[in-house]
């Protein structure tokens, strides 16, 4: 299947925001920006996010597109990243919350002092979100698109060690915090109906996808996951081209209803065409799902009263 099958809409005049400056997160970036998007690609090395702004550039000679530093494991880069897009005063159109870290072999915190999966792929996200809702909410119909995982589906959560202080293990605490990524889009599907936001919150997993996800753990990558990306993944997995496919589905779409998970169709999820999938059961909990919206609003330092 290429790009061209998704008959992607023409995205002329959308502001789309993608945290990630590489693998599902570029080839996001690229086909928006083809397609006549605006394009902020934020991460944390900048050299890498020009590279691939210059990359899509020669790519789309005519693509706008532009990197802005921002670390998800700091609040404090979130809030300057956020103060920025502020300062601009775009409304934003698309957030993909892409970008995250798998299995570091060492429990590792951020900078905030939260254990580093959760805080990158979950709260990180989750604060971007929160701090990026005024400019989401001055257009008509934005879409926040959550990038999760199959790994959702073997998650367990423990409310009494959410960070893995107690008892780290690397698959595990990864497992949770794609867990928590679903839940999140759901939560905030329901909070946007409940307090009239306007927003289609969206998840999305990419199957199996053969991009670096591994190496952004800076563990160095396991006798495990080498197999698993050197000889499942070309057997049973799918290009990074082809795992961004239900993230644009879902970014695009408008046959699309919030709150909802979209992923590959083929093989148990692992490769195929995007169309809507479900979430795990652990997922759809709405009084798990309200108290962790409380634990991350805490340790966001952050309160949505409206």
């Amino acid at each position: 299947m290429t790009r061209s099958s998704l008959d992607l809409p023409q995205q002329s005049g959308r502001l789309a925001v993608i945290t990630g400056t590489g693998g599902l997160g570029y080839e996001a970036a690229l086909v928006l920006a083809r397609a006549g998007a605006r394009v902020v690609i934020a991460g944390r090395n900048a050299e890498k996010g020009r590279e691939a702004v210059s990359t899509i550039m020669a790519a789309a000679p005519q693509a706008e597109v532009s990197f802005e530093e921002l670390d998800l494991a700091s609040l404090a880069s979130i809030e300057r990243f956020a103060v920025r897009m502020i300062d601009r005063g775009d409304g934003i159109d698309l957030l993909i919350n892409n970008a995250g870290i798998m299995s570091p072999p060492q429990r590792r915190t951020t900078e905030d002092g939260v254990e580093m999966q959760f805080g990158v792929n979950h709260l990180g996200h989750f604060a971007l979100t929160l701090r990026l809702l005024p400019l989401l909410r001055q257009v008509p119909t934005p879409r926040v698109v959550s990038v999760t995982s199959l790994a959702q589906h073997y998650a367990k959560l423990d409310f009494d060690d959410l960070q893995s202080a107690q008892n780290y293990k690397p698959g595990r605490a990864y497992c949770a915090s794609k867990l928590v990524q679903a839940m999140f889009a759901i939560e905030l599907q329901r909070r946007s109906d409940a307090k009239g936001w306007g927003l289609l919150s969206l998840a999305a997993h990419p199957g199996f996808a053969t991009t670096n996800l591994f190496e952004n753990g800076k563990g160095g990558a396991s006798l495990g996951s080498l197999i698993s990306t050197r000889i499942v993944g070309p057997l049973l997995g799918q290009s990074p081209a082809d795992g961004a496919k239900p993230t644009l589905y879902a970014a695009t779409s408008p046959d699309i209803r919030g709150g909802r998970l979209y992923g590959p169709k083929g093989f148990m999820e692992m490769k195929g065409a995007p169309g809507e999938c479900d979430f795990a059961k652990a997922a759809k909990d709405e009084r798990d799902a309200a108290r962790l919206w409380q634990i991350s609003e805490d340790l966001a330092g952050l309160r949505l009263d409206a």
